[in-house]
C-alpha cells in the first residue's frame, strides 16, 4: 500500500488550513486509514484532536511532525492509505519542502479577498520550484468562507481564472459548523444535522481531489 499524501499550505495564516486539513482527513478516514501530520508549530491540529471527547476520539490519527519528516513519510507509506499534512504559514520551511516533495496533491485554502490571493503568489513561485523535483504534484486553490450573496466571493472566481494555479470547483462556505467542530474536537461529519451541509461540501472536495 502506498499512501496518498495531501499537503495543506498557504503563506498567509488564518485562511482555514487546519479546518480544511482536519475535515478532509475525517472524510478520507471514512475511505481508509488516515493520518494527520501536524507540521505547524502552533499545533492547531494536535490541539483539535486533544479536544475530542474520549469516548469518540477523532476519526483520523493526529501526530506532530517529527524532526526528520522525510524519513517518517517513507515509513508511513506502508501504514496508511491517506496522509494529510497541515503545514505552517511559511512555504519555505524545511518540513513544508519535504512534504511537497513527497505529495501527490497540494491544497491552498484562500479567503475571498484580494490580499489572500496576492499572498498566494509566493506559493505559486514555490510550486514551480518544487515541480522540478516532484513533477507529479497537482496544486489546487480551495476557496474558504464563501458567501454566495457576497459580491467579493463572486468576483474571486473571476480573479482565480487568471491565476496559474487552478481552483477546485467546490469550496467551503462560511458556516458556524466549521467553528463548532474545532471547539468540540470533532469533524463536521459528527455534528449530525448541524453539520450536514458542511459535510456535503467536504465530500464534494474529496471526490474532486480523488479524481485528480
Amino acid at each position: 500500500m502506498t499512501a496518498k499524501i495531501y499537503v495543506i499550505v498557504n503563506q498567509k495564516g488564518g485562511v482555514g488550513k487546519t479546518t480544511l486539513a482536519m475535515n478532509l482527513a475525517a472524510g478520507l478516514a471514512r475511505r481508509g486509514r488516515c493520518l494527520v501530520v501536524d507540521a505547524d508549530r502552533q499545533g492547531s491540529a494536535s490541539q483539535w484532536a486533544r479536544s475530542a471527547a474520549p469516548e469518540r476520539g477523532f476519526p483520523a490519527e493526529v501526530v506532530s511532525a517529527p524532526a526528520s519528516l522525510g524519513d517518517e513519510l517513507g515509513r508511513l507509506n506502508n501504514a496508511y492509505r491517506f496522509v494529510v499534512i497541515d503545514c505552517p504559514p511559511a512555504a519555505e520551511s524545511e518540513n513544508t519542502q519535504v512534504a511537497l516533495a513527497a505529495a501527490q496533491v497540494l491544497l491552498i485554502p484562500v479567503l475571498p479577498s484580494p490580499m489572500d490571493l496576492w499572498a498566494s503568489a509566493g506559493v505559486e513561485r514555490m510550486i514551480a520550484e518544487v515541480r522540478r523535483r516532484n513533477p507529479r504534484l497537482k496544486a489546487r486553490i480551495v476557496l474558504n468562507q464563501i458567501e454566495a450573496r457576497n459580491a467579493m466571493s463572486r468576483a474571486m472566481r473571476a480573479a482565480l481564472a487568471e491565476f496559474s494555479i487552478p481552483a477546485l470547483r467546490h469550496g467551503l462556505n462560511r458556516r458556524a459548523s466549521y467553528r463548532t467542530c474545532a471547539l468540540e474536537g470533532c469533524s463536521v461529519y459528527d455534528l449530525g444535522g448541524r453539520g450536514r451541509a458542511a459535510a456535503a461540501e467536504i465530500e464534494a472536495i474529496i471526490e474532486e481531489v480523488l479524481s485528480l
